[in-house]
């Protein structure tokens, strides 16, 4: 069972709304998808309780008689939020769990500094040290043309950690959020360039995800323009009939890997 954890010691760097995303993101394809915090606030509960049951289910912990929290049963994959600050065992705790960490990082120099100690932090443990466990940063609410942007990618790379592109900062995500959405949630027409900004990081993802990237919808090709030749006078009309055929296409969600 993937499990994928959101990590960052620095509050406000937008890992709640990592976390949201990439759970909506998976129930879309038709993952089986537990949505949890690691803290006790428990707060993507409150989305998810916000959460229109029309939209593909995000299940949350469950909790058993003893009051320990617990992955439902039937749930194929996990996403994880944790709180600022984890550091030492229960930073330890999630990460011996977890297939994929992403880091989100804001663009300052003080959120860049406690992103870098949280990474060392990270890589001493032996499961990433030992390869089991990836790693991946994104920066967050920053304008891709900017040298922002740039100076972000510079840093990454000094640390020898994939960058995995930047999030913009935009109303979408905070009104879709609001009502319990995600902008996989939305018409792609109206958010085409924030899904644009995902790819790289779903495609990251997907070996530990093991879900196969949707099949190319094919493109009928134009019904050819009928050629009219002249033809020698008939002492018997003949009638004709051109018929149109059409192609039926039908897609199912893609299979997950076993």
């Amino acid at each position: 069972m993937p499990v994928i954890a959101v990590i960052n010691r620095k509050g406000g760097s937008g890992k709640s709304t990592m976390a949201t995303h990439l759970a909506a993101w998976l129930a879309r394809q038709g993952a089986a998808v537990m949505l949890g915090d690691v803290d006790r606030q428990q707060s993507t509960r409150t989305w998810l309780k916000r959460r229109s049951p029309t939209l593909p289910a995000i299940a949350p912990w469950t909790i058993d008689q003893k009051n320990v929290l617990k992955v439902p049963v039937g749930v194929t994959h996990v996403v994880l939020d944790t709180p600022g600050g984890i550091h030492g065992f229960e930073l330890a705790k999630v990460v011996m769990s977890a297939h994929a960490i992403l880091i989100p990082v804001c663009h300052s120099v003080f959120d860049r500094e406690s992103a870098a100690a949280c990474i060392a932090e990270l890589m001493a443990l032996p499961r990433l040290a030992s390869g089991r466990c990836k790693l991946g940063v994104v920066g967050m609410r920053i304008d891709a043309r900017t040298r922002a942007a740039e100076t972000l990618q510079e840093w990454a790379d000094g640390l020898n950690i994939p960058f995995l592109g930047v999030l913009r900062e935009t109303q979408i995500y905070v009104r879709s959020l609001d009502s319990g959405q995600t902008i996989f949630d939305q018409r792609s027409t109206l958010v085409q360039a924030d899904l644009d900004q995902w790819e790289p990081i779903l495609q990251w993802l997907q070996p530990v995800t093991q879900l196969q990237p949707p099949a190319p919808q094919p493109v009928a090709a134009p019904a050819p323009t009928p050629v009219h030749t002249p033809r020698a006078p008939s002492l018997m009309p003949a009638q004709e009939s051109l018929v149109h055929g059409s192609r039926l296409s039908v897609f199912a969600p893609a299979p997950l890997r076993q």
